[in-house]
């Protein structure tokens, strides 16, 4: 499943009272009641965007209700964050330094280009044939001219741009709701449709080594994991700066990050 994730959203609220007594033109000296109706004007639009006010906290109240383990999912953030800052982010660095941009680039279409499987499946399941031929060309094009998908001549060549989706997308597509956010492991975001929809990515991915399955990119499930430890870190290595970036626009890294997540798989199951 690609991947790191990026989840996009800010909250605010303005409150604004009164401001209509300037506008009020001048009664007669005679009448000294004439204010009262004014200040009754003001009482009442005060009293009613108290209401409001009220009722935008009893909808947050409500939607905090909907996220169960915002105890575990925020204890979970801090955990990845201080991996992330202290452990992958500097191997990263190191990594990047001894493997230029061009050969990571080239790496990173490598094992796109194999991975194939997962997004013909999907693309199938959710109907979408045109996407589907188009990533049987992309495959076969990578595959021969882009010498087992080291390069991206279907793309720079021949315009055919690649459409990512994974198996819980498809869950999306058809109608299954997110469930409740989940933060995972060294992962990060992810809610529960999607974590559970990890098995069936796995069952299609050929760098998951299944011994029942007519191929496999690796020999082992220990193989597996080490050349997906090694994708994770190749990816890692061009999102250091976007994510130290958002972190510093964040006031609360976990909300934030959770509202960034679920906007953008809802934006994904859409398209």
């Amino acid at each position: 499943m690609k991947r790191i994730h990026n989840w996009a959203a800010l909250l605010g609220l303005l409150l604004v009272l009164g401001g209509c007594a300037g506008k009020t033109e001048p009664a007669p000296a005679a009448e000294t009641t004439a204010p009262a109706p004014q200040a009754a004007v003001q009482t009442e639009e005060a009293a009613d965007e108290f209401d409001d006010f009220e009722a935008e906290f009893q909808a947050q109240e409500i939607k905090d209700e909907s996220d169960p383990l915002s105890g575990y999912n925020r204890a979970m953030t801090s955990f990845n964050d201080a991996f992330y800052t202290h452990v992958l982010f500097p191997v990263g660095r190191g990594y990047r330094y001894v493997v230029p941009e061009d050969g990571r680039v080239a790496i990173s279409n490598f094992f796109n280009n194999l991975t194939f499987p997962l997004r013909f499946v999907n693309n199938l399941l959710q109907l979408k044939f045109k996407n589907t031929l188009e990533e049987t060309g992309r495959f076969v094009i990578n595959t021969t001219i882009g010498l087992l998908g080291f390069f991206d001549p279907a793309k720079s060549w021949f315009g055919l741009e690649a459409h990512d989706e994974d198996f819980g997308q498809t869950l999306g597509y058809w109608g299954v709701g997110a469930g409740p956010h989940i933060v995972l492991p060294l992962l990060g975001p992810s809610n529960l449709r999607d974590t559970l929809s990890m098995a069936g990515d796995w069952e299609v991915d050929p760098l998951v080594y299944n011994k029942d399955r007519f191929y496999n990119a690796v020999n082992s499930e220990e193989q597996g994991w080490v050349v997906k430890s090694f994708d994770y870190l190749n990816d890692g290595s061009f999102n250091i700066e976007a994510y130290e970036s958002l972190k510093k626009d964040a006031v609360d890294l976990y909300p934030f990050f959770k509202n960034i997540y679920e906007q953008s798989r809802k934006k994904k199951i859409e398209e």
